[in-house]
């Protein structure tokens, strides 16, 4: 017998006897996935991560802040026997029952293409960006650490990179390692998270452990905008006529009910958190230019008021402090009071004309002040930058966006981290764009979550992350599957238990 084939059944032999499947976790980011499988019961062994934020992050959640756990680490640099002895976790083979992970996903994005093609000066650079060539790394672990399950998550893009279905191809080169697997789309909203977010769920399993794969059941329902199902259709389009055919590892996911409870809105998500009155604090001077640092404390100031507001505080292992440390927001006193007029779901184009309201009434007002201001001087030109946002309407329609309160989020993205505009808070009172704690929500990260760096770092972290409720969802699923592999095993050979540690 094999020694691959002695690891696998050791493993499964150790769960069989009551062990906690162990996870590695690859480009781990703060740990959305990691989060996700750490409540479905599942030990978080170690993770790869490239940025040292996000590594801090990760290590202080799932490690207690541990050094050797904490450190940034690159997987193109760092080999599975590196990363295993820098933590003491014994032999390869021995170490990990389950991969995670999701490489880049900036390199399968669309929106990210035409800035690659900038740098590049060249019209398919995309299809050159050595980020594409990271999901090979994420193989070279599997095969050294020879896991039950294997699990990838990325854009839905990842089935349609410049005409490249990458999810395909990790597809057929884990069932040429011997697992047999398979691939979807799912969307966060239908698994209780407050945001419409699709993602690329592939799921693989040794063939010693399962011979087929099934993608969790939708647990709440919500009618996706036409956007969504357009992306849809071009990350699919490459599969063609073949779509449910068996030359391909995609299944269609499974579909949500109109019976099922509703999706959780943003106001469901975020409706208990302390009030953020930018335009107060602007005038009162407490919000000023600067590092938005985690130094300040505010209290909660009431009780959770839904059951994804209670879930938010109480998740076990990471229940919420006595005052939020990260309920932060931008300095943009330019457009608080922009913010506070556009209507729920309005998007730059709106909200470029209601500046342009804003500042005929200012000069308006001036005129009937009797100060006349001349159009073209310095002083008209002053006055419409200090309200009118300089943008190209025709060129960014979708740059800004009013939440609604009464709907999920639309998709948070790293560029979360640059400037927030995509999620501008659907209460006009408060007039701002989301606070680092509120995006964490909208993402299903819990309050007791905590997140290294001040609030860029911290924004670009939630944006690039896995939805912990979405990764729960698939983490049960890989539960239930060694948990029946694990019950129905044979005793072994007493090498292969040896090799279970």
């Amino acid at each position: 017998m094999s020694r691959e084939l002695l690891a696998i059944r050791a493993k499964i032999q150790r769960i069989e006897a009551g062990g906690n499947p162990r996870v590695l976790d690859l480009f781990a980011g703060c740990g959305g996935l990691s989060l996700g499988f750490h409540r479905a019961g599942f030990t978080i062994a170690a993770a790869v991560e490239f940025d040292p934020h996000a590594a801090l992050s990760h290590g202080r959640n799932f490690h207690a802040g541990d050094p050797a756990h904490s450190m940034p680490r690159d997987i193109t640099t760092t080999s599975p026997a590196d990363l295993v002895r820098d933590l003491n976790l014994g032999g390869i083979a021995e170490a990990f029952d389950v991969l995670v992970g999701g490489p880049p996903c900036q390199a399968f994005a669309r929106v990210g293409r035409s800035k690659l093609r900038e740098i590049d000066a060249h019209p398919e650079a995309f299809k050159r960006d050595p980020r594409a060539q990271l999901y090979v790394d994420y193989l070279r672990y599997v095969e050294a650490c020879v896991p039950l399950a294997v699990v990838v998550e990325n854009v839905p893009d990842a089935l349609n990179h410049g005409g490249q279905n990458i999810a395909e191809e990790i597809a057929e080169a884990l069932e040429e390692r011997g697992y047999v697997a398979r691939y979807t789309l799912l969307n966060a909203a239908f698994y209780g998270v407050p945001q419409m977010r699709e993602r690329m769920i592939l799921i693989a399993y040794h063939r010693e452990l399962a011979k087929a794969v099934s993608f969790p059941e939708p647990t709440h329902w919500v009618d996706l905008p036409p956007g969504y199902e357009g992306s849809r259709a071009v990350a699919l389009k490459l599969l063609g006529e073949d779509l449910f055919s068996d030359a391909h590892s995609y299944m269609p996911a499974p579909q949500p009910a109109p019976t099922l409870p509703p999706a959780v809105t943003a106001g469901d998500a975020i409706g208990d958190l302390p009030a953020i009155d930018a335009r107060k604090l602007l005038k009162s001077g407490e919000l000023r230019r600067g590092a938005r640092r985690f130094d300040t404390p505010l209290p909660y100031g009431g009780e959770p008021h839904t059951a994804y507001a209670r879930l938010m505080r109480r998740w076990p292992g990471f229940e919420a402090p006595e005052a939020l440390m990260d309920h932060v927001i931008r300095y943009l006193p330019r457009d608080y009071s922009l913010f506070a007029r556009m209507d729920p779901g309005d998007q730059y184009p709106e909200a470029f004309q209601h500046a342009l309201k804003m500042f005929e009434q200012h000069l308006n007002l001036l005129a009937k002040q009797g100060v006349n201001v001349r159009p073209g001087s310095k002083q008209y030109e002053d006055i419409k930058a200090s309200i009118v946002p300089p943008y190209d309407a025709g060129k960014f329609p979708n740059k800004w966006r009013k939440m609604w309160r009464d709907k999920p989020a639309r998709t948070l993205l790293a560029h979360l981290g640059k400037d927030s505009y995509s999620h501008i808070h659907y209460d006009s009172r408060q007039a701002r764009t989301i606070s680092v704690r509120e995006a964490a929500r909208l993402q299903s990260f819990p309050d007791g979550f905590a997140f290294a760096g001040s609030m860029n770092p911290a924004l670009r972290q939630i944006g690039n992350a896995v939805p912990p409720l979405l990764a729960f969802a698939v983490a049960q699923k890989v539960m239930a599957a060694l948990e029946t592999a694990a019950a129905s095993v044979q005793p072994e050979q007493p090498q292969a238990l040896a090799l279970a540690g």
